[in-house]
């Protein structure tokens, strides 16, 4: 392959967990009185930290969420994750390829730590993906789509960022990527072609099992 390291975004891309959480992030601001839909979820808030959900909900009403809302909502996530989350199909064998291949791998999320930690005990992941594979948006001072997360992670894994390739599924995601001068290949399972093209992919799938040759 032509890249020495391959960095996948968690959420939507290792584990299918974005229709969950986004039904979640939605139930919980429309019960403390910011009206949202999975879709207006989806729209605004995939792929983002957590600090953007704050961010956002300030800009827009004037009013903070309160102290323990990461605290609330990340364990209602977790919660559906112990009873549903499911790896991504086919993505375990993309991983099979490229360690087949000899071709180094790692997550960059905008996840925290423990979230992503939840989600690959649940789906068998944390086999691929031990601690030193692992970088979350706590690492860095600005999440997705500054650069700085993908940096780190390839900073961390010793290897220049133009020689990285990264697996996006969000327009956030997709911006990070490119601000980092690494190529992306946007899936677009759960969002749109258009969206992903205008964030700036310019290799587009839909399927993890093509992924691969798209690589080579």
């Amino acid at each position: 392959m032509r890249y020495d390291l391959v960095i996948f975004d968690n959420d939507g891309v290792l584990v299918d967990s974005e229709s969950l959480s986004n039904t979640i992030l939605a139930g919980y601001l429309t019960e403390l009185g910011h009206p949202t839909s999975y879709e207006e979820s989806i729209r605004d808030f995939m792929g983002s930290a957590m600090h953007r959900i704050h961010e956002l909900v300030l800009e827009r009403t004037g009013r903070r969420l309160p102290e323990d809302f990461d605290e609330v909502f990340h364990g209602r996530v977790f919660e559906a994750f112990e009873r549903e989350l499911q790896p991504v199909a086919g993505v375990t064998e993309v991983l099979e390829k490229l360690d087949a291949d000899g071709v180094p791998y790692c997550v960059g999320s905008s996840g925290s730590h423990e979230r992503i930690g939840v989600g690959h005990r649940k789906t068998g992941l944390d086999r691929w993906f031990p601690v030193g594979r692992v970088f979350s948006a706590q690492d860095v001072g600005r999440g997705k789509p500054a650069p700085d997360l993908f940096l780190h992670a390839a900073r961390e894994m010793g290897v220049a960022p133009e020689r990285c390739a990264v697996v996006e599924d969000s327009p956030l995601g997709v911006q990070a990527a490119v601000a980092a001068g690494m190529d992306v290949y946007g899936f677009t399972a759960m969002t749109s072609a258009e969206k992903l093209t205008k964030a700036g992919s310019t290799v587009l799938f839909g399927q993890m099992a093509e992924l691969p040759e798209l690589l080579r």
